[in-house]
């Protein structure tokens, strides 16, 4: 992405497995408002405002703990990083 040409907002779509309801989406540590899609989709709107210089920016998913059922795992734990680079 060109900082110079950030739109005002954008649609992060994370991809993977075992989400559930209460995975959240993290960007650069600031936890967003995610919607769960399904156990294998989760999106985020990023503003900005998030982004107030070019550089880059770590997106991680992180799922609590505790969680059973058939959309995940029961262990939790947090993604490794994607990285998205500002220019």
């Amino acid at each position: 992405m060109v900082f110079s040409q950030l739109p005002p907002s954008f649609v992060i779509i994370a991809m993977g497995s075992h989400f559930v309801s209460s995975s959240v989406v993290t960007f650069n540590g600031a936890t967003l408002a995610t919607v769960v899609t399904s156990s294998s989709q989760l999106r985020v709107t990023i503003s900005s405002s998030m982004i107030t210089a070019p550089g880059s920016f770590n997106v991680v998913v992180k799922t609590p703990a505790g969680n059973t059922g058939n959309l995940g795992c029961s262990s939790g734990g947090a993604s490794s990083a994607q990285v998205l680079t500002v220019n």
